[in-house]
């Protein structure tokens, strides 16, 4: 996925992220919220709510950011934004593993899996994989358990 350093809201997410690197979560999550508040396209959103996503305090909260950024990009239109997908199935799933919701999660995880190969081969796309098979192996593991 190409992001255009240029886009103000993609450079408010860098600045968020660099308050984030220095430990100002409470600024960094403010600085996301005004991306999004800014955002005025469905690339803008989805750039923006996933980064929002990152601040709740609540799984619930956390999850409608998610599934916000998710309907944002599913709006794009560009066959670039599919690498995005991994990781916001990935997202999405895990809330709802921790809402003990194990049937969504594992189709969201499921679902993170099948855009696989939209993935790149550095740490970041090996991490992506790898949450969405942890992800898997735990919904296995509680399936189980609950047998």
């Amino acid at each position: 996925m190409t992001i255009d350093p240029t886009n103000p809201i993609v450079q408010l997410c860098a600045e968020g992220m660099n308050l984030e690197g220095e430990g100002k979560s409470t600024e960094a999550a403010e600085t996301f919220m005004r991306a999004w508040d800014m955002a005025t396209s469905h690339y803008e959103q989805f750039i923006a709510a996933h980064y929002v996503a990152r601040h709740q305090h609540s799984v619930t909260a956390k999850l409608q950011w998610d599934l916000q950024a998710l309907e944002a990009a599913s709006k794009v239109g560009n066959e670039e934004i599919t690498g995005a997908y991994p990781s916001l199935y990935l997202n999405i799933a895990k809330c709802y593993e921790d809402l003990g919701e194990y049937e969504t999660a594992r189709q969201n995880y499921e679902t993170a899996l099948s855009f696989n190969a939209s993935l790149s081969e550095d740490g970041n796309g090996k991490m992506i994989k790898s949450g969405i098979l942890a992800g898997l192996a735990r919904i296995a593991d509680e399936k189980k358990r609950q047998i």
